[in-house]
């Protein structure tokens, strides 16, 4: 290991705090992402250039969608990380479960609330849900990078010991130099798949449903799955031994999905 290591920069976690009322980095992520995805979809269904005459929702039923994604997101997120990871805690104290405040939510179930929101738009406003499912595909980066800084910031899944000069020694750990895997995670989960998304949309994949969305199933499979190498599981929710973790077994089935959804959509444009 090496002697010198980058120190880790002390940001608190609280931005603002009035008496007992705080505003913290890591729900600050939350509201950015959603609200710069709900502007940029305003801004994609409202411009011809990425449709060419293809169906989907108008701009103003997207304020209701940002509604609809946003409790599906922390719905399904809490309640992810409460049967993924850590159900035997929070059936001892269920109570914990409405504490959102203090951290604790997962990806994958996230993605499965927000799925839920999505089909409910689309049902409500008769939109095509494929499309509406693109357009939030393309969105979910934005979200992703913002979450993992506030990982970085709080900080937490911190990555796996290493000698790297980037290395950085975590408060709360053994003290080790680690892995900023955080910052890997924002850089190709979120930045690196938004520029590919947004480069496909401009494309004209949007003309063309689930094909955004199967390519982001993809890019934050593949993404998520190379950085847990890099990631400290914890042992006794995460890892599952043989160097597998739990974060790897929910990832890769959406790397298979996406490629399906792919298929299907490139599939139906050349018939």
């Amino acid at each position: 290991m090496p002697t010198l290591a980058l120190p880790f920069p002390a940001i608190n976690p609280v931005l603002v705090q009035w008496g007992p009322l705080a505003i913290r980095w890591y729900a600050l992520a939350y509201i950015a992402g959603l609200v710069l995805g709900w502007l940029l979809i305003r801004r994609i269904v409202s411009n011809d250039r990425y449709w060419a005459g293809a169906k989907r929702p108008s701009a103003e039923s997207i304020d209701d969608l940002l509604v609809y994604c946003a409790f599906g997101v922390i719905i399904g997120g809490r309640l992810g990380n409460v049967l993924f990871y850590d159900r035997q805690y929070y059936f001892a104290h269920p109570l914990d479960v409405f504490k959102i405040w203090e951290g604790g939510m997962a990806f994958h179930g996230g993605l499965i609330g927000a799925i839920v929101g999505i089909l409910l738009f689309a049902r409500r406003y008769r939109a095509p849900t494929l499309t509406v499912l693109d357009l939030c595909s393309l969105a979910a980066p934005i979200g992703l990078f913002f979450g993992r800084i506030a990982n970085f910031i709080r900080p937490e899944l911190w990555g796996r010991p290493t000698d790297v000069p980037w290395a950085v020694i975590f408060p709360g750990t053994d003290g080790l130099p680690r892995h900023p895997s955080q910052i890997y995670e924002a850089l190709l989960e979120g930045a690196l798949s938004f520029v590919i998304l947004f480069a496909l949309a401009r494309w004209g994949a949007l003309r063309r449903p689930g094909l955004i969305a199967g390519a982001f199933g993809v890019l934050y499979g593949a993404a998520r799955i190379f950085c847990e190498f890099f990631r400290e599981p914890d042992p006794r929710l995460e890892d599952l031994g043989r160097g597998l973790t739990m974060g790897m077994l929910l990832s890769a089935p959406l790397i298979v999905l996406g490629l399906g959804l792919m298929a299907s959509s490139l599939g139906r444009q050349g018939r």
